[in-house]
């Protein structure tokens, strides 16, 4: 659960029957709509989306509920925590809940972000400056002109994200504006109303539910892909770190006693079924792989560095591998790490521009040079060229008139945003700069 460690007594504190109940109906306002329309529980979400998604959700609901004045004793959860316990809180972790307290959820649209430290985030419903937040984490992971559900909260002379953040795709962005539009704005109005803190404040729960029907959406409509045992494809990488001492020989010799592996290299094997299926195989579509005489592969094993890698495609196999190969190495080996990836994660990874192949391995500098050339050649013609986000004008077209600039600005943070989702920070997609363009057609002072 994104949920900072701060808050770790406050949590506790809402286990009282009183505070318990309130959470209750505000949990309910933020998820209730999705959970009903999809039929599922709140406790299908964790094996859908994960427990990091499922911990978010909770996470947007409790900073909701740290905000709600009910009719009980002490009213708000903070002030009541805060009188009671206060004292036991270091004077950051008071800070933190005091402005938890008085927080509000925005949809911000982020730049300039510095990895590991900090990021400018700018409010999409309420306008005015972007605001400088300071943060580790999420920074690793956000793209330039992403778009996020937030809170930003001051603590200590600086803002600071709160725990629940959700990255919002244009769809969930265009649902949520719908939905403000539905409960603040005029009938029939296209525009987005202008929200008030207050009005923002109620508006809470359908950032959450925005959210959660589009991620909901794009799950079931994606078909079920299953092995050939029948469980779930999710690819799980095991990480066995090696024990200090141990050499990659001593550890080659222990998978070599592992039934059914077999050795297709120094440092790899294939984890073969030790029985063919044949005609046992299930009828419904699977996926897996296998060799001509009918064994089919379970997974693999490589030997990188200072790690062994057990490679599966679902859980059930990730578990009997990770057992077999605890089994044959025992002390050789410490505890392992398990990265798991859905299909579409590794696709969205593996997937590249076909319109620039570069090799492989020509050196970086030189690969830069070659690509963003063609960068600029492919968006110079571009410019004169009809584009369906401009409403099939030309971008010089669409810059003669405001409401062109505005959909210009739109779609030039859109070819930022996807050139710069790389798997690697140093590609040359990812390091292309499209300021050129923003001064060629004159808009460069809306690039904020």
């Amino acid at each position: 659960m994104t949920i900072d460690h701060e808050l770790d007594g406050l949590i506790k504190f809402l286990g009282r029957d009183e505070w318990r109940d309130c959470f209750s109906e505000i949990f309910g306002a933020h998820l209730g709509p999705a959970l009903d329309a999809f039929d599922i529980e709140f406790e299908d979400i964790a094996d859908m989306l994960g427990e990091e998604w499922s911990g978010t959700l909770w996470g947007c609901a409790f900073e909701d509920f740290l905000t709600q004045d009910f009719d009980v004793e002490g009213g708000n959860i903070v002030d009541e925590y805060l009188k009671r316990w206060g004292w036991k809180e270091s004077a950051q972790s008071k800070a933190y809940m005091k402005a938890l307290r008085n927080s509000l959820m925005s949809l911000y649209e982020v730049s300039e972000i510095v990895p590991g430290k900090s990021v400018l985030a700018r409010d999409l419903i309420r306008g005015g400056e972007p605001i400088l937040v300071y943060e580790h984490s999420a920074t690793k992971s956000l793209k330039q002109w992403d778009k996020i559900a937030a809170r930003i909260v001051p603590v200590m002379n600086q803002h600071v994200f709160a725990g629940a953040l959700l990255p919002f795709t244009q769809q969930a962005t265009d649902d949520l504006f719908n939905g403000l539009r539905l409960v603040f704005g005029k009938k029939k109005s296209k525009k987005l109303p202008i929200v008030d803190d207050d009005e923002l404040h109620e508006a809470a729960r359908i950032f959450t539910y925005s959210w959660l029907f589009d991620t909901l959406e794009n799950i079931m409509e994606m078909p079920s892909i299953q092995n050939s045992d029948g469980h779930d494809f999710m690819f799980h990488d095991v990480r066995f770190p090696l024990a200090v001492g141990v050499t990659q020989k001593n550890i080659a010799a222990g998978i070599n006693t592992i039934a059914g592996m077999t050795q297709e290299g120094t440092k790899f094997w294939n984890w073969l079924e030790e029985k063919p299926k044949g005609k046992n195989m299930p009828k419904a579509a699977s996926l897996d792989t296998a060799f001509e005489d009918g064994y089919r592969v379970l997974g693999s094993i490589e030997i990188k560095g200072r790690y062994i890698h057990l490679m599966t495609n679902s859980a059930e196999r990730s578990a009997i591998g990770t057992d077999l190969v605890k089994e044959a190495l025992g002390d050789l080996v410490r505890i392992p790490l398990t990265e798991i990836r859905t299909v579409n994660q590794v696709m969205a990874d593996e997937t590249e521009d076909d319109a620039i192949d570069v090799d492989a391995a020509m050196p970086a500098d030189i690969a830069q040079q070659v690509v963003h050339e063609l960068l600029d050649r492919q968006y110079r013609e571009t410019l004169d060229q009809p584009v369906p986000m401009l409403g099939n004008k030309s971008p010089r077209q669409a810059a003669k008139t405001a409401a062109g600039r505005k959909k210009l600005v739109e779609w030039l943070k859109y070819l930022e945003n996807q050139t710069a989702i790389r798997p690697q920070r140093t590609d040359p997609m990812a390091t292309y700069s499209f300021e050129w363009i923003w001064r060629e057609l004159n808009i460069l002072d809306l690039r904020t």
